[in-house]
């Protein structure tokens, strides 16, 4: 059962999976990054549709099989998931957005969207650990090392007991690149499956008329 909820959240990716610019986010990957943007895109990242969607997706998942099993299997145990969830996140975004901007880091995913898929593959790993600056170029993703651990030690505050062990802690840290990479891949390829899955939608409909 805990194997199966960690890779639903790898799946899920919500911290990525709502940078996309191909989710409604109302600021353009393809821009620079201002002050008011770095603050659209953390409250997009923490509150937007598809955040708050696959937060609620994984309380579901937890509330089922009742992990941590003092929020217990019920609506308030629910509850507390989703409020830990968001909180996680708000933080994590809050700290990559700030500590990113003291040296021009930018958080957004910006789409590949070409070559091979071993390499856009390979683009997809290197830049859940990498991120692009204001120069243009990319260098290591100094503010996500420091929000993920950051978000997840701070979180221990408010966490049960049986979640807070370093143990409990390091897996968060681990699976939250996780997601980065499972984010950042559904970026990479959704739009083209998109455009296949349309092409075929209307192929099909235009053969049956």
């Amino acid at each position: 059962m805990k194997i199966f909820i960690v890779a639903t959240q790898i799946l899920l990716a919500h911290t990525v999976f709502s940078q996309s610019f191909e989710t409604p986010v109302r600021l353009s990957a393809n821009e620079p990054l201002t002050a008011t943007g770095r603050v659209t895109w953390a409250l997009e990242s923490t509150f937007g549709p598809t955040s708050i969607l696959s937060i609620s997706t994984q309380s579901a998942l937890k509330t089922w099989s009742n992990s941590p099993r003092e929020y217990g299997p019920h609506w308030d145990g629910f509850g507390k998931r989703i409020a830990s969830g968001i909180a996680v996140s708000g933080v994590s975004d809050a700290v990559e957005a700030s500590v990113g901007a003291l040296w021009g880091e930018d958080p957004r995913y910006r789409r590949q969207g070409q070559g091979s898929a071993g390499a856009r593959l390979k683009y997809v790993v290197k830049m859940a650990f990498m991120a692009d600056r204001a120069s243009g170029d990319a260098r290591p993703a100094y503010a996500r090392f420091i929000a993920i651990p950051s978000s997840q030690i701070i979180s221990n505050a408010w966490r049960p007991p049986s979640e807070v062990g370093v143990g409990d802690t390091t897996l968060r840290i681990g699976l939250s690149f996780a997601r980065q990479i499972g984010g950042n891949a559904f970026s990479e390829f959704w739009p083209d499956l998109r455009r296949k899955i349309t092409r075929r939608g209307v192929a099909g409909k235009s053969s049956s008329d």
